[in-house]
């Protein structure tokens, strides 16, 4: 089947055509003819499967005629992060190059001012993230009175992020009769209970099963040999040297390296950049700007690695992604199969490696329940032999007692100069006798007799 028996346009064709796709995506074959007709869906699709262009390509060809007025857009797509909805913006503009639409990207970290001047001249598609939607509505700068489709993409992930309320505000405020497409990677019972809630009649469309990765990655574990859960900077530092190994040994082309901490994707990235990787970093605490700009570099080539944490692990759309690299096992297993999503998509082939020690045991254990299969452990070539590049191995036990050994001296030393200075000095008895004679004041602690005493007394 091609696009051209879905139903869609010539001008949405041509741009399809441009993009350099011929044949639809599963859900994208099952979705654009649904949305077409005017119907709600549920569609529950594994990462990696064209769940975006399954909404925005129909939607393009409805909104073909007519034209939002000020303040009043005519569709909603709700995204969980700023990342996701800058994507989805980017969708718009590659596959509605043809059709005369507007749209407004609404998120936090960017001008209120700049989106209050777009909403007034009045957007065919408004994409916004649940917090600064609400902000601008509060204060009076948004009407939802004449949308008549919504979009609620990666749902699971609003729930995970704490935004269910919101999103529950938001659609309370819309028409009653309005078209509803609600993605979701996964299906958890909270996310069906709004789903019910939200639908009116949906068709359902699964093409795979829930939570599972898609065939064309190849996966693999690599274990850490550590006991000791105090001498955790021994443990990172044992990580990174094992993750510079397995570079080593592959063909990567371009990687995400996925950390749990927002600390640790500095610390790796200091790592990488001193031994010579061209890298950068991506975590939550960056400013948007700083972070799309990270981002646009890294599709455009000019940096070959990006550190990050879980705000890169939805939804991204990277072309070529050839390795996702899980520095850390993520402690939820739904974030693994999104981590391990960036890549091997459209079809194409992906790698993603983990690395793990004893302790992440249950973690992994919850990640192979998840997807219904172990994942193969697997060994670094040459891991017994040390990298003349490697960080040299830290005792933390002979760090400590090499330290006390040194600070010993020092505070001897000091407080011998502690007793010098505090110590009086004893005046000279020569000195003494003169400051007597001419009753002058002396400086000391007792070493002489006051002048008044040495006076006769008058009978």
């Amino acid at each position: 089947m091609s696009f051209a028996d879905l139903g869609l346009s010539e001008e949405v064709l041509k741009a399809v055509s441009d993009a350099g796709y011929s044949e639809p995506t599963p859900i994208q074959e099952k979705a654009i003819p649904t949305v077409l007709m005017g119907r709600d869906i549920l569609g529950c699709a594994q990462t990696g499967t064209g769940k975006t262009a399954s909404f925005t390509l129909p939607m393009i060809d409805i909104l073909a005629n007519g034209r939002g007025r000020a303040r009043m857009p005519r569709t909603l797509i709700l995204e969980p992060t700023r990342e996701l909805a800058a994507q989805v913006a980017e969708n718009f503009d590659t596959y509605g190059k043809y059709n005369k639409l507007t749209k407004a990207l609404i998120m936090g970290g960017t001008s209120m001012i700049e989106q209050n001047k777009l909403l007034d001249r009045g957007v065919d598609v408004l994409i916004a993230t649940p917090g600064r939607l609400l902000d601008l509505f509060d204060r009076g700068g948004l009407l939802l009175s004449d949308v008549k489709i919504l979009v609620i993409d990666e749902s699971d992930r609003m729930l995970d992020m704490g935004f269910i309320p919101d999103v529950e505000k938001i659609v309370s405020l819309l028409p009653k009769i309005r078209q509803t497409l609600f993605f979701s990677a996964t299906m958890p019972p909270e996310i069906k209970r709004l789903a019910d809630a939200f639908l009116m009649n949906p068709k359902e469309i699964t093409v795979a099963p829930p939570a599972t990765p898609v065939a064309t990655i190849t996966q693999g574990l690599y274990m850490v040999d550590h006991r000791s859960k105090r001498d955790l900077s021994g443990l990172q530092k044992k990580k990174r040297d094992a993750l510079r190994q397995i570079i080593k040994q592959e063909d990567v082309k371009n990687a995400l390296v996925f950390c749990n901490r927002k600390k640790d994707v500095d610390v790796v990235n200091k790592s990488f950049l001193k031994h010579g990787f061209n890298s950068a970093t991506l975590h939550g605490d960056m400013v948007q700007s700083a972070r799309m700009e990270t981002m646009a570099k890294f599709k455009a080539g000019e940096y070959d690695y990006l550190i990050c944490s879980d705000v890169a692990a939805r939804g991204l759309d990277i072309d070529d992604l050839s390795h996702v690299f899980n520095f850390d096992v993520p402690m939820h297993a739904e974030d693994y199969v999104h981590r391990i999503g960036r890549t091997g998509r459209a079809g194409k082939q992906g790698h993603a490696f983990s690395i793990a020690w004893r302790e992440d045991k249950k973690f992994i254990d919850a990640i192979e329940r998840l997807i219904g299969k172990e994942i193969p452990r697997l060994e670094i070539d040459s891991a017994k032999t040390v990298e003349k590049d490697a960080e040299p191995e830290v005792d933390v036990k002979k760090e400590r007692k090499s330290r006390s050994k040194r600070a010993t001296p020092k505070k001897a030393a000091t407080s011998e100069k502690a007793a010098k200075k505090t110590t009086p000095r004893r005046k000279p008895k020569k000195q003494v006798e003169e400051n007597i004679a001419d009753d002058t004041a002396v400086d000391g602690w007792g070493d002489h007799v006051p002048a008044f005493l040495m006076r006769p007394v008058k009978p």
